[in-house]
């Protein structure tokens, strides 16, 4: 007698988890970050923004409104190209009209979508992934110092020593010709994928970072932990962290 056949049951799609931090830090008066967070879990960004007189959270918070609306579901690079040159557009717009000098933010965007995470960038927020204890950098800072050390005229361990470790070649809003980078990185569970400002990688080093992480029961607590260990280094700008897991 032929047993009857049975299927295996569909493995379950990973769960996306994640939580997001900004805060002023010891110095500023202003925060001029602003971070989008996804209660679905797929679509997240830290804007960083520049300009005097509170320009720079106008700035951010254009980016993160024009991100916002992006479809979850839409191909993942042009569609978050297409959202930080919408936004690059109207921050210009907006100077122009309101004569406000250049105004820009840096920023770095996620959408998740089949367990890859499309990101996209222009400046100095990073991403990052932490796999197995291990924290590899996914960005690329378009920074005059980034230029210096892919050039060999400065070594990363003087990164943040040298004086001009923040000016940056890249924004939303600085350029109308702006250019975008992208990358993808499958995810897997157990991954932690970060997003942040400069004013958190300005305080804690790569290791520190991954320790903080590893050791965090979920994305909240990663998210905590950071800023709190930012604020204890001094924090000195405004630091923004978003920190999202994959669970099996």
């Amino acid at each position: 007698m032929t047993p009857p056949t049975t299927r295996n049951p569909a493995p379950m799609a990973p769960r996306l988890q994640g939580a997001g931090l900004t805060h002023v830090g010891r110095v500023r008066t202003e925060n001029e970050d602003s971070i989008l967070t996804d209660p679905a879990g797929l679509l997240w960004a830290v804007a960083d923004g520049m300009g005097g007189q509170g320009h720079g959270a106008m700035a951010s918070d254009i980016v993160i409104d024009h991100v916002a609306k992006l479809d979850d579901h839409a191909p993942a690079a042009p569609t978050l190209r297409a959202a930080l040159l919408a936004a690059n557009a109207a921050i210009l717009d907006l100077a122009a009209q309101q004569n406000l000098g250049q105004i820009g933010a840096t920023a770095v965007v996620a959408l998740i979508q089949s367990c890859v995470a499309h990101l996209a960038w222009a400046g100095d927020c990073r991403a990052y992934l932490l796999r197995a204890g291990h924290l590899r950098l996914l960005s690329r800072d378009h920074t005059v110092v980034q230029e210096m050390i892919d050039e060999g005229l400065l070594s990363d361990e003087n990164r943040e020593r040298h004086p001009q470790r923040h000016v940056v070649t890249r924004a939303v809003g600085a350029d109308p010709a702006l250019e975008i980078d992208h990358v993808s990185a499958p995810l897997v569970p157990g991954d932690r994928l970060l997003l942040c400002s400069d004013g958190l990688t300005t305080c804690l080093p790569d290791s520190r970072i991954a320790d903080l992480i590893s050791a965090a029961g979920d994305p909240r607590e990663a998210c905590t932990d950071l800023l709190r260990a930012a604020l204890e280094a001094g924090a000195p700008d405004n630091v923004s962290v978003i920190v999202v897991g994959v669970e099996g």
